[in-house]
């Protein structure tokens, strides 16, 4: 009975010891592994290995760096560059050579009206002009015969009447003959014309033409549209967010669409109204005229917004890994367990020591705009300005902590 109480003590002895040791066991792989994925991000380098990879320390500087604002826009002319032609009084389209694509040079007859009622007016200008230097004379006799009182002041008020009342009636009609371009000399010397010629007013391109020989125009009607592309402008669409920084003045550097000709503007004129989608549009005149352009095109700009002092760091020192951008940070972590690894790695291996090195963490950063060799970083919360970063040499830390974990994986 002794004997069984014995092996039954000795059986449960067991079992708790290898329950421990599996814990133990547990335990430390926990501690292994977190170990692990704290030093997925950080690498150990020698003097040695410094020196050869050329690392250089430094730390966040404040920088003047110009901020841009990437933008789309079109080419547009300001409406003092482009026409409608229309007929002002209507009627039948006579003749015209203008064709889309046409250039027309100011003063130039683009169109030929004809209307029977043109006749008429013409008849009626004339009529009024010979009543009114009817009537003016014997307004001018009545003034005289009035200083002499010998006719009555109510004979001459009413000659004086009929002298306005046919001025005005001149007047109206002759505004309306030089609405339809009548040669006025020719009228007064008796020619009198079914047709009225329309001229361009501008130098330009013909965009759209929209009538035909023959067929009636309302005055209300276009016929023509001139665009004067001399004086083009971009007219780009800027964010609500991106307004505040954009100011008269400021440079335009864009390209039109499958170009990579990269062409200069100045921000003219910033609007004042938000449309529904919450842009603004801004009006730039274009340094360098250029007559291959045309309205309507498309373009990619780039608003220079000026500089600003932003912290930063020089190009090198930031890495672009997996998508993101990354930092070493120089940092004392780690160095007691290094230590002890080390000691027992030199101890199993015969006792060499192996040479303490330094330690340096990937920290991600968000980057912002870049110029002359540096870039604008924001840095996470939290950072110390005392932090030292890699300038130089970050590449070959990433390779070196990259090299390490394909090591320890392949342990």
């Amino acid at each position: 009975m002794k004997n069984i109480h014995k092996l039954f003590a000795l059986l449960l002895l067991s079992t708790v010891t290898a329950l421990v040791i599996s814990c133990g066991n547990a335990s430390t792989e926990a501690i292994e592994e977190e170990h692990h994925d704290e030093a997925e991000n950080t690498a150990e380098l020698t003097d040695k290995q410094i020196k050869t990879a050329g690392i250089e320390l430094g730390k966040v500087e404040q920088k003047q760096i110009s901020g841009t604002i990437k933008v789309n826009g079109m080419l547009d002319v300001p409406p003092q560059q482009m026409v409608s032609v229309s007929a002002p009084l209507g009627g039948f389209l006579k003749s015209t050579v203008l064709l889309q694509g046409s250039r027309v040079t100011k003063g130039q007859v683009i169109a030929v009206i004809e209307n029977p009622e043109y006749i008429q007016l013409q008849q009626d200008y004339l009529e009024a002009k010979n009543q009114f230097d009817f009537a003016y004379a014997d307004y001018e006799r009545q003034q005289e015969l009035a200083k002499e009182n010998v006719n009555a002041q109510k004979t001459l008020q009413q000659a004086k009447t009929t002298y306005q009342s046919w001025l005005a009636k001149k007047n109206g009609l002759l505004a309306k003959l030089k609405l339809i371009n009548v040669d006025m000399t020719s009228l007064e010397a008796g020619t009198i014309s079914s047709t009225s010629n329309i001229y361009s007013t501008i130098n330009g391109f013909v965009t759209e033409v929209n009538v035909n020989i023959g067929k009636f125009v309302n005055p209300s009607d276009i016929l023509f549209e001139i665009v004067d592309t001399e004086h083009l402008h971009a007219e780009l669409i800027i964010f609500e967010k991106d307004v505040r920084k954009i100011k008269i003045g400021q440079k335009v550097r864009f390209t039109l669409a499958n170009e990579t000709k990269e062409r200069m503007a100045t921000v003219y004129l910033i609007g004042r109204e938000i449309s529904a989608d919450r842009t603004i549009r801004i009006h730039c005149h274009i340094d360098k005229e250029d007559k291959d352009l045309l309205p309507g095109m498309y373009l990619k700009a780039i608003v220079e917004t000026g500089g600003t002092a932003v912290t930063a760091l020089p190009n090198e020192a930031i890495i672009d890994f997996q998508g993101k951008k990354y930092v070493f940070i120089k940092t004392e972590e780690g160095h007691g367990d290094d230590e002890e690894n080390q000691t027992k790695e030199g101890s199993e291996e015969g006792g060499e020591h192996k040479e303490e090195g330094q330690h340096f963490m990937m920290q991600e950063i968000v980057v912002g705009n870049s110029e002359l060799g540096y870039t604008e970083v924001i840095l996470p919360e939290g950072w110390n300005n005392e932090n030292e970063v890699v300038v130089k040499g970050a590449y070959a830390i990433l390779s070196k902590m990259k090299n390490s974990e394909e090591e320890g994986h392949g342990h």
